[in-house]
């Protein structure tokens, strides 16, 4: 069967939506948050820059950063809770905390404070979950392209959150953007019970079977798996320390960059949904992996060309700057349906949200690292050689890759069956 079942199509769409309302908050904050930052008096000695008696930039790194380091210790903790206690439970929790550090972040006054926020906000590590839920709901043949529709919003809020974020900011400050973050946390909630068809019982042996994190992580595939999506999402963090400077070397100003970020998020899904579900299809899943990895290759070499070329005087053009950036943007989506996918159909049912626990543990990491070491090797070394560095962390990838086994799927036992094992008759 080749199309979604309608109870698919709806597990899919809802959870692909709370994904968007939780990302669309944290998008909008990242443009404008380190200049806000700074206007949070510290509160204290640690929080003070000796010079000029306001906030110290490592305060405002720590601000900014300090989410991405709580998902990271805390994405797995949340993956194993969902596998003992429920799916749902766990989302719903993880919402209400998100929403509860929104409100800290809005009310804080000094920048510790706002720190604090951040963290609790962090804390609601719910990724895991959530993408084990979908992975519950959705047959393997179909997982791929439920993913799928999770990174397409996701990239989508993203993009609509570069244009919103400077008016935004001028019309109700960060402490606003805050509240809007807490009031779409718990409009996420409320799709999740209304909209996203009920989880799969859970049975005795399931209930109390405690997952074992530990024989997750000496899988040898999973392994793969999570060492890719590090790489990935360290890429591409410290693609961004770079790129926005060559747009502007480009003479288009700050404001307008998203008239090229929009244009290639928007090809890059049209060119993701032409190739990698009629490949996946015909069987060619790995094909299509290690033709990804490879783009994503290519674009790392033609950026640090570009950067040394722009460091010696050359002008830099706008358009190639945008064919580049379509060209990633499709091997990146084209990972990001297909990775978290293979995670779930590898990993057995009763530690799914255990595996992708860790898958989003090595993601979040990897947001950490390409920020931190993007930046310094930047800095230091200069941004072709930031462009080298990772295009030598992708040739590792593809390598690492070359050889792993990609699971087919299962086609399993059709969901309007009287006795399918994904949903009741209930919840059809």
């Amino acid at each position: 069967m080749s199309t979604m079942l309608p109870a698919e199509r709806r597990a899919s769409t809802g959870l692909a939506l709370i994904f968007a309302l939780r990302m669309l908050g944290l998008f909008l904050v990242m443009p404008v948050m380190a200049l806000e930052a700074g206007s949070y008096p510290p509160g204290s000695p640690l929080g003070r820059d000796a010079a000029t008696g306001g906030a110290s930039l490592a305060a405002i790194g720590a601000a900014m950063g300090i989410y991405g380091l709580t998902q990271a210790v805390l994405q797995l903790p949340w993956g194993m809770a969902s596998d003992r206690w429920g799916r749902k439970r766990q989302i719903a929790a993880g919402l209400l905390l998100f929403a509860a550090g929104s409100v800290a972040a809005a009310l804080a006054r000094t920048i510790e404070g706002l720190i604090l926020g951040r963290a609790l906000q962090g804390a609601g590590a719910i990724s895991a979950a959530v993408t084990a839920l979908l992975a519950d709901l959705t047959r393997d043949t179909m997982r791929t392209r439920a993913m799928a529709m999770v990174g397409i919003s996701i990239s989508l809020v993203f993009a609509l959150a570069l244009v919103l974020a400077p008016t935004l900011n001028g019309l109700i400050g960060l402490a606003g953007i805050f509240w809007l973050m807490a009031g779409l946390a718990l409009l996420a909630v409320a799709v999740l019970y209304l909209a996203v068809p009920a989880e799969p019982a859970f049975t005795p042996a399931r209930a109390h079977h405690r997952a074992d994190w530990t024989t997750v992580l000496r899988d040898t595939t999973l392994l793969r798996l999570n060492a890719s999506v590090f790489i990935l999402h360290a890429v591409q963090l410290a693609m961004w320390m770079v790129v926005p400077r060559l747009l502007e070397q480009a003479g288009l100003p700050r404001q307008h960059h998203w008239q090229v970020y929009l244009p290639a998020i928007a090809g890059a899904f049209v060119l993701m949904s032409c190739m990698l579900f009629r490949l996946e299809r015909r069987g060619l899943l790995k094909q299509a992996l290690l033709a990804a990895i490879a783009l994503v290759l290519l674009t790392q070499l033609a950026l640090a060309a570009t950067a040394w070329r722009a460091a010696n005087g050359s002008p830099v053009i706008i358009w190639w700057i945008g064919f580049v950036l379509l060209a990633f943007f499709t091997g990146f989506c084209m990972l990001e349906a297909a990775q978290p996918s293979l995670v779930s159909r590898h990993a057995p049912a009763p530690a799914r949200g255990t595996a992708l626990g860790l898958y989003n543990t090595a993601q979040s990491l990897g947001l950490f690292a390409g920020g931190a070491m993007g930046g310094l090797l930047a800095h230091i070394a200069g941004d072709g050689v930031l462009f080298i560095a990772s295009a030598v962390l992708v040739l590792s990838w593809l390598l690492l890759s070359w050889r792993m086994p990609v699971p087919a799927p299962e086609c399993g036992t059709p969901i309007d069956a009287t006795d399918s094992p994904i949903y009741t008759p209930e919840q059809r």
